[in-house]
């Protein structure tokens, strides 16, 4: 990472900051000011943040005009002189970008050192036009102590302060003294409030993940720092913050090692497309738009599946044995032959021969290659046993010479190659899964002696089916055995080498320009520039040929609720980092899927055996004590059995528990009743109805969704999401109206882990409506 500072937007990760002096250090101003220690301190304040937002106007600015003069400049009419002006405009664009992203909240924090040091904390760093630091990067080593710092470890922090802001104005500050004697007595005029942790706690939800930069608890920014090697996985119940520790981990990692990583990107993989839209705000306010955001559906380029398959059928699909079933598969599109085939090639008779077949065969499989690419030494054995037959049929020299050419007229002949593909085809991965998956005896064949009968039964389908979220990770089995449709030949190669050669001139010239543009240096590295030259998709972004190329590799991979991916997804999230560095972040309670995992153990040694370690997060920052206390003791008396999280408050509300008949008009008439109380009590936010997977596209839900869109409702209706259990892992709302916990349990063998994740979603209110008995263990007041 580079320590310069361009046109005062700082890169620098090293320990020094400088003090920040000025006006909003001092004190005073003497002309009428504000009329008590709060009030001043507030103002003073409010003067460093006006020079903060006038330095970041300025570079903003000086960015925007760079742009502009590039894009009314002419470049050179030739490829390179194009593709260097379209790379440079999308740098530009890209950090216009970044530089918009942390508008909001710019600086959050300051810390007051021992030895009289004064450094401001924000979601950048900043520098003067002397390079004297403004604001400290939160990922740097020098902001830690912010994070970390406590009473009975200090850390030379004497006083930590917190800013509110709301747009460019400061609302409000409040400080925790540390080392009272790092501070002299003017500064003990300490200005106390609610606690800028709590008071995030509880402001409405607004719809989309906020950061918790300017929260971040000692034992989440130890997450957050953690080495970058090996799986890292954060374990830890409803409300601890895992979803934003990992996300502000990532943004740390890129920041911290961005040579390492950033040419390849970071991959965060999310369980539904509602999570990745609730998520997709936080990393672009961190300062980073180089991640590629996926739900374990939309993994394999060209497919985005959205359905799922029955618990039994996600199950088998799951397990490891599919591995080899699709192999079996595979090798059994490699054919021998029964008897000779004859061929006549202008009058001269010739046989594709069995035994030449197996032979073909045979050493087309010991160059461990993928089929498609092994499928050319098949062929290559085989047209040069049919050349010499052709040869000695033609009384010719039976030489390499000879055979070459007569290998190329063979290649020639439509029934030649109709011969040789019916042995071993070309293959796609979709085609060949629909085709495996549709066919009985296929499948039959693939399946003896791995799956006991009925379970290959479990697997048939109709042809042409749409895919499933369980059919991804066997979709990128298939490719990854049977490889790209590619013919090796000396051409090939030679264009191999032409690019390489290419590449090498290209990193080599971008380094020379980025050693003349500082500005660029502190945003990419010359292979990440480099790529921005190459060809027409030269503008590109990481993040947009990465998710389009299957065989992309990143440098780190993010799993968010992790629990639910099945060991064949494992697979193929394993093949996306080769080298192992991943967060994996779940709660094994809360495992719903028939896939899922029990242990992190059973989850990652098949994958990464003993490069894989565990953090806890313990404290419970979302869901109240009274809410949580219910659904703990339910999830326990149906035996499961996990440390779960300590509160970080009690709650002004208990849960409220309604009962109402089991018919769609009553419930949601309770449902509509439950919401509107939620309003008038919280006077805002956003609201969820849980229901069970069959009931949220059933009557109950189709009633409150109409009446949620009528007049009566008007305002309100839009803030209220109507979710099944699935749509809402590692989701939040103020307020939650849980519909039939009893169904949910029922609907699916980890039922009672279904209906702990739903209960633990609000942030403030939780109501429960249901018909007639309640879950066991489940008491509500």
């Amino acid at each position: 990472m580079s320590d310069g500072t361009v046109d005062g937007l700082t890169g620098s990760t090293d320990e020094h900051t400088g003090s920040t002096g000025g006006s909003a250090g001092d004190g005073r101003n003497g002309t009428g000011g504000p009329q008590n220690a709060t009030e001043r301190e507030v103002a003073l304040e409010q003067t460093y943040l006006d020079l903060l937002y006038g330095r970041l106007d300025d570079i903003r600015s000086r960015a925007r005009t760079t742009l502009d003069d590039l894009r009314r400049s002419s470049s050179s009419n030739t490829p390179a002189g194009r593709a260097e002006k379209d790379a440079f405009d999308a740098l530009h664009t890209e950090r216009l970008a970044q530089l918009d992203a942390v508008e909001d909240r710019l600086a959050f924090g300051r810390l007051d050192m021992n030895g009289g040091e004064r450094r401001y904390v924000g979601r950048i760093g900043l520098a003067d036009e002397g390079q004297q630091q403004l604001l400290v990067d939160w990922r740097a080593p020098a902001a830690a102590a912010f994070y970390q710092a406590t009473a009975a470890s200090p850390a030379g922090v004497a006083r930590r302060r917190h800013l509110a802001t709301r747009g460019r104005t400061v609302t409000g500050i409040d400080d925790e003294l540390l080392d009272v004697s790092g501070l002299n007595a003017a500064d003990l005029t300490t200005v106390t409030g609610d606690g800028a942790l709590m008071t995030a706690l509880t402001e409405h939800r607004t719809g989309k993940m906020r950061d918790i930069v300017a929260t971040l608890q000692s034992e989440q920014d130890e997450i957050v720092r953690a080495p970058l090697t090996g799986v890292l996985v954060v374990q830890g119940g409803p409300g601890t913050g895992k979803t934003a520790v990992a996300l502000h981990r990532a943004a740390y990692l890129l920041y911290t090692h961005r040579e390492r990583i950033a040419k390849s990107g970071v991959l965060v993989v999310g369980p539904s497309p509602v999570f990745l839209r609730y998520i997709e705000r936080v990393l672009p306010s961190l300062g980073e738009t180089g991640v590629v955001l996926s739900t374990p559906g939309q993994i394999f380029p060209g497919v985005e599946a959205t359905r799922t398959d029955r618990p039994e059928v996600a199950l088998l699909k799951g397990d490891l044995r599919m591995a080899r079933v699709i192999r079996e598969a595979v090798r059994q599109r490699q054919l021998t032959l029964p008897r000779p085939v004859p061929i006549t090639l202008d009058g001269d008779q010739i046989a594709l021969r069995p035994a030449a077949v197996v032979e073909a065969r045979s050493r087309a499989r010991q160059t461990g290659r993928p089929h498609n690419e092994a499928r050319t030494t098949f062929v290559k054995h085989l047209l040069d046993d049919l050349a010499g037959q052709l040869a000695r049929a033609r009384r010719l020299e039976n030489d390499p010479e000879t055979r070459l050419d007569l290998a190329a007229e063979l290649r020639d002949n439509i029934d030649v190659r109709r011969e040789i593909n019916l042995r071993w085809m070309p293959l796609s991965a979709e085609a060949f899964l629909d085709k495996l998956l549709s066919d009985p005896d296929r499948l039959r064949a693939a399946t003896e002696g791995k799956l006991a009968k009925a379970e290959a039964r479990l697997l048939l389908r109709e042809p042409g089916s749409p895919w499933t979220q369980s059919d991804v990770p066997l979709l990128d089995e298939v490719a990854e055995l049977i490889g790209a449709d590619v013919t090796a030949s000396a051409a090939a190669a030679r264009e191999r080498a032409r690019a390489a050669a290419e590449r090498a001139e290209a990193v080599r010239y971008a380094q020379g320009v980025l050693q003349m543009s500082g500005e660029a240096a502190a945003m990419m590295t010359a292979d990440m520039l480099a790529d921005r030259f190459e060809g027409p998709g030269g503008s590109l972004t990481v993040a947009e040929r990465a998710r389009d190329d299957r065989t992309w590799t990143y440098g780190h991979v993010v799993v968010d609720e992790a629990q639910e991916v099945s060991p064949m997804q494992w697979r193929t999230l394993a093949r996306r980092v080769p080298s192992r560095s991943m967060t994996v972040v779940g709660d094994l309670a809360q495992t719903s899927s028939a896939a899922g995992a029990s242990t992190w153990a059973g989850a990652l040694d098949t994958i990464a055996k003993d490069r894989w370690r565990v953090a806890e997060l313990t404290v419970n920052y979302r869901t109240p004590a009274k809410i949580m206390r219910p659904a703990a003791a339910m999830l326990t008396a149906s035996g499961i059995s996990v440390r779960l999280p300590e509160s970080a408050r009690e709650g002004d509300w208990d849960p409220s528990l309604i009962q109402a008949p089991e018919d769609a008009g009553a419930v949601a008439e309770a449902v509509l009743r439950a919401v509107t109380a939620d309003e008038k009590a919280l006077g805002g936010g956003q609201f969820a109805v849980i229901l069970s997977r069959a009931e949220v596209v059933g009557e109950v839900s189709e009633r409150v969704r109409k009446s949620l869109l009528s007049p009566e409702y008007a305002g309100l209706g839009e803030r209220v999401s109507v979710l099944s259990v699935d749509d809402v892992k590692g989701l939040e709302y103020d307020a939650v109206t849980v519909v039939d916990p009893a169904g949910i349990v029922a609907a699916s063998r980890r039922g009672a882990s279904d209906l702990y994740v739903a209960l633990t979603r609000p942030t403030q209110r939780l109501t429960v409506i249901h018909h007639g008995d309640l879950p066991e263990g489940l008491r509500i007041p």
